[in-house]
């Protein structure tokens, strides 16, 4: 029996969901999200909740089932507050600056890291005196957003030694004793 595919979602106020053969698509004042159901799982809207079932027990339509569920779930929940994302520049010298949607990175190279970001994620680069940067990351698209800070991420991964690198806000990171061990 299914956990998460069994539960329903509750429509916010707001929030439109419209069903069209196999495309779901969610509207709310952050913006808007399609996906697509395959595989036989169908999508209900009954009384402000939104209802995923399954035609059988088979092992592709249960996975399914908790998967649409979750996307369609983090559709809503991102069209109605988004999502955020963010990233710590832990090193000497690191530095984050943004131009609109341009990205300066200083992690170290010989040269500065200019990244375009997507227009529907907001990207803003905070610098206090005495704490490391953090870049934030903010969209009502949860994929997109977790794509772009994983590219960011992938720049300078954190190492295990001293724990310099980019590095989510909030992330536990395994470190290793050094030489003198």
């Amino acid at each position: 029996m299914s956990r998460i595919g069994n539960n329903p979602i509750t429509l916010p106020a707001g929030i439109t969901l419209d069903i069209k053969e196999n495309v779901v698509t969610v509207k709310g004042k952050l913006g808007e999200l399609t996906q697509e159901i395959t595989d036989g799982i169908t999508v209900k809207v009954e009384e402000g909740k939104v209802i995923v079932e399954r035609p059988s027990d088979s092992k592709t339509h249960r996975a399914k089932h908790g998967l649409y569920r979750s996307l369609l779930n983090n559709m809503i929940f991102g069209v109605a507050e988004g999502w955020t994302k963010e990233l710590e520049l832990v090193g000497v010298g690191y530095r984050a600056s943004n131009q609109g949607q341009v990205l300066d990175l200083a992690l170290g190279f010989s040269h500065n890291i200019v990244l375009d970001i997507a227009p529907e994620v907001k990207v803003e680069a905070v610098s206090e005196k005495g704490k490391n940067p953090r870049v934030k990351l903010t969209s009502f698209d949860k994929q997109l957003v977790g794509a772009v800070a994983a590219k960011i991420r992938s720049f300078r991964k954190p190492e295990p030694y001293k724990g310099k690198g980019v590095k989510f806000v909030g992330e536990i990171l395994r470190r290793k004793a050094g030489k003198s061990a």
